[in-house]
């Protein structure tokens, strides 16, 4: 059977549009069909003027709160302080998503880029406690809901920008969309306030995506889950039938002009959600110098060697739960592999599933944990629970330590020094969503905790851009004393 997207976390959502923001316990929410009206998507349209933060946050600026006690003002904590808060309007924004940044090699300046309903977002966080806002580049495309799904990245100086804004006209029976916007940050040097962001290039090759992802190493990028556009990439030629497969950019020679190289196409999961490419350097002696990506393909998490990107190979593909991946009673799915990122050794990989939770058989957020000395034979380890019952969502690692966003329930951050025991240990957290943990799509969206000063970038879509700056270390990191 072909997978590609089915309703599923982008449509599925969709059809949960225009939510209810009124606080609920967790796991408060009945049966499916039952639940409130909340979704990822709830607040395409909500006006800046008298917008209300369902998770209790005030929506104005905030500073300089150091976490005491297990508090850090009105937000739960342990080892994490909160450098600032900018709410929405502070960046001119009606709702915000995913998150990157750029340390300009030059200046040393620390940007936040942030994705926005209206566009892709430029904060200064160099000085985490003062944020300043530096502009906006305006969505490629006009604004529909699926403006909600923004991911960028960086390569040389430059962002990649990708949305899910797309729109089809049936008299014409074509197929028009954001495509990828490209950036030269260099103009933010020297920038005191908002400028007016100029555009270096937009690929239009293809319609949309859900999201990118580069391996800064080789120079390519991958973009994961577009629809329509580079019929090479597609098994039908109709509007909307792409298989979602990975679409595979050099951007080494030029990083404004990307070359397209081709597709990594899977055997039997095709659709790519999102996707972590390296130069493997891992225990797997075999594929040592090659480009492994390791995509998480909706049914099932799926490794491929895509050195040659005209002639990728599938090395595994593999589930982590003995269940269907679709519920046809229900009509719902059981479960949906949604991302993950690699040790920064590569033997192990920490997956994310957001449906797990919201569907079951989860009770509780769940990180599946791999070994992947073998990676033509990945092996589930463990799986990591801790109690919680709010929905993990994107997920990086630096040094030792997993930054997880957690929708309701914040930004957490673990400790793998006992990884290769198929364990996790928590070291510190941050809850940007104060009022409850409840199961579902409000609260953090992503993080990016690669500055390499403690600090961490989170959005929260419904309330703003947190800068936190975080004292959580690693036990290895303490020389096997333990933690602090």
């Amino acid at each position: 059977m072909r997978h590609r997207r089915i309703g599923l976390v982008s449509a599925f959502v969709t059809i949960m549009m225009i939510a209810s923001a009124a606080p609920t316990m967790a796991h408060d929410t009945g049966e499916f069909g039952e639940r409130p009206e909340a979704s990822k998507g709830r607040s395409f349209d909500v006006k800046l003027d008298g917008h209300i933060s369902p998770g209790g946050v005030p929506l104005e600026p905030l500073s300089d709160i150091r976490c005491e006690d297990g508090m850090a003002g009105i937000f739960p904590c342990h080892k994490v302080d909160l450098a600032s808060f900018t709410p929405l309007s502070g960046i001119d924004a009606s709702f915000v998503s995913d998150v990157w940044g750029w340390t300009d090699p030059v200046t040393g300046m620390q940007l936040a880029i942030v994705g926005t309903f209206e566009g892709a977002a430029f904060i200064d966080v160099t000085d985490g406690a003062v944020p300043v806002y530096l502009g906006t580049l305006p969505s490629a495309f006009p604004a529909t809901f699926r403006n909600i799904w923004y991911d960028m990245r960086v390569y040389r100086d430059h962002a990649y920008i990708g949305s899910e804004a797309a729109g089809f006209n049936p008299a014409t029976f074509e197929v028009d969309g954001f495509g990828m916007q490209i950036v030269d940050l260099t103009q933010f040097r020297g920038a005191t306030g908002p400028i007016d962001v100029e555009l270096a290039n937009r690929v239009t090759d293809f319609t949309q995506s859900h999201n990118l992802s580069i391996n800064e190493e080789s120079g390519r990028l991958y973009v994961a889950g577009a629809f329509a556009g580079l019929d090479v990439c597609q098994v039908f030629p109709s509007p909307f039938e792409g298989t979602g497969a990975p679409i595979v950019y050099d951007l080494s020679t030029d990083p404004v002009n990307p070359e397209f190289l081709g597709c990594l196409f899977g055997d039997e999961y095709q659709y790519s959600h999102d996707i972590q490419c390296v130069t493997y350097r891992g225990p797997d002696t075999r594929y040592t110098g090659n480009e492994i990506c390791f995509g998480s393909n909706e049914a099932a998490l799926v490794l491929y060697d895509a050195t040659d990107p005209t002639d990728p190979e599938v090395l595994a593909e593999v589930k982590y739960l003995d269940l269907p991946f679709f519920d046809e009673d229900r009509e719902v799915p059981n479960y949906y592999t949604h991302q993950g990122w690699l040790s920064e050794d590569q033997r192990y990989f920490f997956l994310g599933d957001e449906l797990d939770e919201f569907f079951g058989p989860a009770e509780e957020r769940t990180t599946y944990l791999w070994d992947m000395a073998d990676l033509e034979n990945p092996a589930l380890i463990g799986v990591h629970t801790d109690g919680n019952t709010s929905i993990d969502h994107n997920m990086f690692v630096s040094g030792n330590l997993l930054y997880q966003s957690n929708y309701t329930s914040g930004l957490w951050i673990y400790d793998t020094w006992k990884i290769d025991q198929g364990r996790l240990k928590s070291r510190g957290y941050f809850d940007v969503f104060p009022a409850d943990d409840r199961t579902d799509f409000f609260g953090t969206w992503g993080n990016y905790p690669f500055f390499g000063d403690g600090k961490v970038v989170v959005t929260s879509s419904d309330e703003g851009v947190f800068v936190l700056q975080s004292r959580a270390k690693s036990a290895a990191d303490n020389r096997g004393r333990g933690p602090e």
